[in-house]
């Protein structure tokens, strides 16, 4: 098992920069992201569908076909170990049963509580339109995607969340079904080959009411 190198939150959190400009001799196993998204998939999620999907870009022909789709952000493709395509399953609630069934497996959920919520879920995700679906997943998608740059930090690495980019395109270019997978952020990975700048935040009296 690969240790976590740093287990202080606040140093994690504190000093979490967003990273351009990585040294490119760093690559991180398979092994190692592996665990990095086994600790970003602890995130929350609705009824625990767990929709987010992953595909790592780590190889140098994933890298050239990743390249023309992000114009704007070459550096962080090129030099990263890798570049982490967030998606969303839309049909993310094919999975209900292996999910449920498996907690009651392990002794986390009654069966008669799965026997329950299963199809009451399904009912609801029938009745729900793309938008909602959608809505409700990329919440989702953002939960995951932070836990992993804290993860990804905790292992000694840098990232970058990347919004530009060509989202029409990017699912079949690897391979995904266009019209089952959403596609909603890169995320570069690797270790800082500068410090990246510091960033301002609006105190909390600015964006907090208290009732």
């Amino acid at each position: 098992m690969i240790k976590t190198i740093n287990n202080d939150f606040k140093e994690i959190s504190t000093g979490r920069r967003s990273i351009r400009n990585y040294d490119p001799t760093v690559k991180i196993s398979r092994e190692e992201m592996a665990e990095i998204l086994e600790e970003a998939s602890l995130a929350p999620s609705s009824v625990n569908l767990q929709p987010w999907r992953f595909v790592v870009i780590d190889s140098k022909e994933g890298k050239e076909t990743l390249a023309p789709l992000a114009k704007f952000n070459q550096r962080q493709v090129e030099t990263s170990a890798a570049v982490i395509a967030v998606f969303v399953d839309m049909k993310s609630e094919a999975f209900i049963e292996k999910i449920y069934d498996t907690a009651v497996e392990k002794g986390y959920m009654p069966a008669e509580v799965r026997d329950q919520q299963v199809p009451s879920i399904k009912g609801y995700f029938e009745n729900m339109t793309f938008e909602q679906k959608k809505e409700m997943n990329l919440i989702d998608a953002g939960l995951v995607s932070m836990q992993l740059m804290l993860a990804a930090r905790a292992h000694g690495y840098d990232t970058n969340p990347i919004g530009g980019y060509e989202k029409d395109q990017i699912a079949e270019a690897f391979d995904l079904d266009k019209e089952r997978y959403y596609p909603v952020m890169l995320i570069s990975i690797g270790k800082a080959a500068d410090q990246g700048y510091k960033s301002v935040r609006l105190p909390v009296e600015d964006i907090t009411e208290w009732k």
